[in-house]
């Protein structure tokens, strides 16, 4: 592992694979961090196939800085994951994520486009519940203890245990915080997930999807996923002219099924992602 500063945010990060090799981002969804089961995993199968692969965490996730600049919690992660590919000189590569990290690398292609040779989704979230359900997710917890008990009550939050653990110095961030103009942040990231008929993905346009002229492979999302919606991922098909929507390599209950793996030491939502491996590898090596 390692550690960079991009901004005056501090970043982890970690390389896999022989240097020289083409790069692949790989980035998890949520607030996940990127050792989360399934994710070094599906690194190394890639490694193993002559693919560098950068994992890393992003703000607001495993031992990365909290931050909260950014006029949604989405663009800040685009904005670092930008500078962070040009700052370790890894361009053009190739971003592939899943529900957050398809979010991520799909509006990072779109800012920089020259810096990404292939993008490459499942899981993208979309449709009103879903944007309803990351907006509470996200930041209703954290605004409602603010109000309530002012920065120390954000600080005493479960959702950002992990995060203070792994980072002590986080903890720190988020009591320099004002409340009032925290909780305002908060208001402002919920307001990005709003959900829109003509935007599939928050915080995406159709200038956004007309800069995206790098080959895209799309996974067709599970029609009982309520979270990434079938819908959704046919859309942004139909939005980039040269993507391949492709099904993936598990049934359509997939993602209700991983809200039941049990909460233990090497399970998680993600272990099943190394069985991606053998189409990513496919799709990126033409």
């Amino acid at each position: 592992m390692a550690r960079i500063d991009i901004s005056g945010i501090g970043i982890d990060y970690e390389l896999q694979g022989e240097p020289g090799a083409p790069v692949v981002v790989l980035t998890p969804g949520g607030r996940y961090p990127r050792d989360t089961p399934g994710v070094p995993q599906l690194a190394r199968a890639l490694a193993a196939r002559g693919r560098r692969v950068l994992l890393w965490d992003r703000p607001n996730c495993g031992a990365s800085d909290i931050c909260f600049d950014g006029k949604s919690e989405s663009d800040l992660h685009v904005r670092v994951l930008n500078q962070l590919i040009r700052k370790l000189e890894l361009g053009p590569v190739a971003l592939m994520g899943g529900s957050a990290g398809s979010r991520v690398s799909l509006l990072a292609a779109s800012r920089d486009p020259e810096a990404v040779s292939h993008l490459l989704m499942w899981w993208i979230s979309g449709g009103p519940i879903a944007m309803a359900q990351l907006a509470y997710y996200y930041c209703s917890d954290s605004a409602v203890a603010a109000a309530r008990g002012g920065m120390a009550a954000v600080a005493a939050l479960p959702s950002w245990a992990e995060q203070i653990a792994r980072n002590p110095g986080n903890r720190a961030r988020i009591l320099a915080q004002d409340p009032d103009a925290f909780i305002e942040k908060m208001q402002q990231w919920a307001a990005s997930y709003a959900y829109s008929e003509g935007a599939p993905v928050p915080g995406m346009t159709a200038e956004d999807y007309a800069r995206l002229r790098m080959p895209v492979l799309v996974f067709r999302s599970g029609k009982s996923d309520m979270s990434h919606t079938r819908q959704t991922s046919e859309r942004v098909h139909e939005l980039i002219p040269q993507s391949l929507l492709v099904e993936p390599p598990w049934p359509d209950q997939e993602w209700n099924n991983c809200g039941l793996i049990p909460n233990v030491p090497g399970r998680g939502r993600f272990e099943r992602w190394p069985l991606l491996a053998p189409q990513l590898l496919e799709f990126i090596g033409r």
